[in-house]
């Protein structure tokens, strides 16, 4: 594996019950080591998708070097607040989500967290899903998503983290999902099949479209 996201696995994620209460802390390894009958810990994440001044969505191809679901296409930046970090388990307005998500931007795409105020980052709604992918490493999250828009951010990369980068017009959305060279995430795979194009086609009255109350569960 590579060192660097084998030291990652070390850090603890936030286990939490389907309806999103804490329940206690786990490895990152452990929260997505598929276990013999499928289960993988709960625990919570975040998806983010940052839209530029032209309303384009910034996309990601996650390295080859990735422990969990390697070369593939997502959202901006998906990732956890981390249990052990106490500012990003503080709850109101999903504030420690917030800055475990400008935690990774620094991390992932290189741009610095003194770019992004807090208030930018827009918390929508919460998705609950699980994949078990190749039987080996999986996801089940409580996950938060999260918009910024309008924003012209500067980008540097994370060769480790990430491929490459892209932006993706609202026209272009239906045929690059349709395109079969690339492999997409299941998060963002079931955020684009259900919600993204309508919530993509509001950002000027997204205000509309948060649901800080219900959890949409995909497990069922």
């Amino acid at each position: 594996m590579n060192p660097v996201q084998e030291e990652s696995m070390k850090e603890t994620c936030i286990l939490v019950d389907s309806t999103d209460k804490v329940v206690g802390k786990a490895s990152k390894r452990e929260c997505h080591l598929v276990g013999p009958n499928g289960e993988i810990p709960l625990h919570r994440a975040f998806s983010l998708f940052v839209f530029n001044s032209q309303h384009e969505l910034l996309l990601q191809k996650r390295s080859s070097s990735k422990i969990t679901f390697p070369d593939l296409v997502t959202n901006t930046c998906c990732s956890h607040p981390l249990y052990d970090w106490e500012d990003e388990r503080e709850e109101e307005d999903a504030i420690g989500i917030k800055r475990a998500a400008r935690r990774r931007l620094e991390l992932e795409l290189g741009i610095p967290k003194t770019m992004i105020d807090l208030k930018d980052i827009v918390y929508l709604t919460r998705i609950l899903y699980k994949s078990t992918d190749d039987g080996v490493w999986g996801e089940h999250e409580l996950d938060y998503i999260l918009f910024i828009i309008g924003k012209d951010l500067p980008l540097r990369p994370n060769l480790e983290e990430v491929s490459w980068v892209r932006y993706l017009r609202r026209e272009d959305f239906d045929s690059f999902m349709n395109d079969k060279s690339e492999s997409f995430s299941p998060w963002f795979s079931l955020i684009a099949k259900n919600y993204l194009a309508t919530w993509w086609d509001n950002l000027s009255r997204i205000s509309e479209y948060q649901d800080h109350k219900s959890i949409k569960n995909f497990t069922k």
